[in-house]
């Protein structure tokens, strides 16, 4: 996908798609591509051309646009947590860490399988191509972006579960002190919550990946 978003002129969406289709055929026939429990991944991506920012969101992952208003704009495919919602009340009742929390969020987790890349559910990059036709995308005039973050839900939870900052708060803790002053401050909130009790939440400790492109002005040029 990397590859590609450096080097086709197709869409983001028909990159994504033949992205899913390729590491797919890698496992043809060595593994159960059928199987409910099949590998995915949350997609969120962001590219430049010309004068247009585009960006790509799929699944639980978030693309934060700074464009120096008060409150950034946040794209965020909300629909696995909304469909996760009708099913979390016990898992989220029991102390994290237990092996009663642990028995729910399997089943938790089995539940959410019956959902996963159908219509009425939510949709992942996993093996099937037609996914990407379901991910989230627009774009934005490149000269009215200061700077955008990509966010795993694991690291957007300081703002979307834990309410500890704003979005706003988040991208300029971003642009103080990066990605490594981000996940240590979710951390720090998680360590600080060890059982789940006062934010409920199937993992007590999520992945956690962040990435911050910043737009110079006003030359136009750009700098990761």
């Amino acid at each position: 996908m990397l590859a590609a978003v450096t080097q086709s002129a197709g869409t983001l969406t028909e990159i994504l798609a033949e992205s899913i289709k390729n590491v797919a055929s890698l496992h043809d026939f060595t593994c159960d591509l059928v199987h409910a429990g099949s590998p995915s991944a949350t997609v969120s991506m962001v590219r430049r051309t010309g004068d247009a920012l585009e960006w790509l969101v799929l699944a639980d992952s978030a693309v934060v646009l700074d464009t120096g208003t008060t409150e950034p704009t946040v794209i965020c495919d909300d629909r696995v947590s909304r469909i996760g919602a009708r099913y979390r009340a016990l898992m989220d009742s029991l102390p994290g860490g237990s092996p009663e929390h642990a028995e729910a969020f399997r089943g938790y987790v089995d539940t959410l399988r019956d959902h996963r890349n159908r219509d009425g559910g939510f949709w992942v990059a996993s093996v099937d191509p037609l996914a990407a036709e379901q991910a989230l995308t627009g774009t934005a005039p490149v000269d009215q972006v200061r700077a955008v973050a990509l966010l795993s839900d694991g690291a957007s939870r300081l703002v979307d579960r834990f309410a500890l900052a704003s979005w706003r708060q988040l991208l300029d803790l971003l642009g103080q002190g990066g990605p490594n002053e981000l996940i240590r401050r979710v951390r720090e909130a998680e360590h600080g919550d060890p059982d789940s009790s006062r934010w409920p939440r199937g993992k007590i400790h999520n992945d956690a990946t962040a990435a911050l492109w910043k737009f110079r002005r006003p030359s136009g040029s750009v700098a990761c």
